[in-house]
């Protein structure tokens, strides 16, 4: 299993543009359409991932807690699906509803949207305040697949202390998960492409 950290994006980038379908329904949802929310969290993932596996359930209650909060959360998976076919939009839909994961994952299939986001692993995530500029990236939590349970410490605090205006703590670990599948020839240049 790959250990790959993720880029750390500079805090307050503003949020890269996207507008891709949803896995599950094939809608298209765009940043533009989470306008209204608070905050928003976007986060890379795949269905096979064991680092993702890993934290699944806490993905879900993450989702549960803070949907009354005004907080949009959005899923993207952005792996080679030729290569790694269990991440296709089908499979990711059928994984997500088996971990109760209700908020929508979107499908980037040029790999543009990992890319302008500088994602590198999954999971891999962006939490943007309501003015969509980037307040935390990094781990969702200290635990690791083998070692300790999830239960989203650094994430919850970072969406605490953002929803009750209070500055985010700058000082954030990189998440560590399988790095992403890019496409042959693809691989972005942040990421030794």
């Amino acid at each position: 299993m790959a250990a790959t950290p993720s880029t750390m994006l500079a805090l307050g980038t503003p949020a890269p543009d996207f507008a891709l379908p949803d896995v599950a329904t094939g809608r298209t949802l765009s940043l533009a359409d989470l306008s209204d929310n608070d905050a928003l969290l976007i986060i890379f993932l795949c269905a096979h991932c064991p680092f993702v596996v890993h934290v699944k359930e806490e993905l879900a209650r993450l989702g549960r807690d803070y949907a009354a909060r005004n907080v949009g959360i959005v899923g993207i998976t952005a792996n080679d699906i030729e290569s790694h076919p269990q991440d296709a939009p089908a499979p990711t839909a059928a994984f997500a509803r088996q971990a109760g994961i209700a908020f929508p994952i979107l499908y980037d299939e040029t790999q543009a949207v990992a890319k302008a986001y500088t994602a590198a692993c999954t999971p891999d995530l962006f939490l943007f305040d309501r003015n969509r500029r980037l307040v935390y990236r990094g781990q969702i939590d200290s635990s690791r697949p083998g070692r300790g349970t999830a239960n989203g410490a650094d994430l919850r605090a970072a969406l605490d202390a953002l929803l009750n205006g209070k500055p985010v703590n700058p000082d954030q670990q990189p998440s560590i998960g399988c790095n992403i599948k890019w496409k042959p020839g693809k691989e972005p240049k942040y990421f030794g492409g």
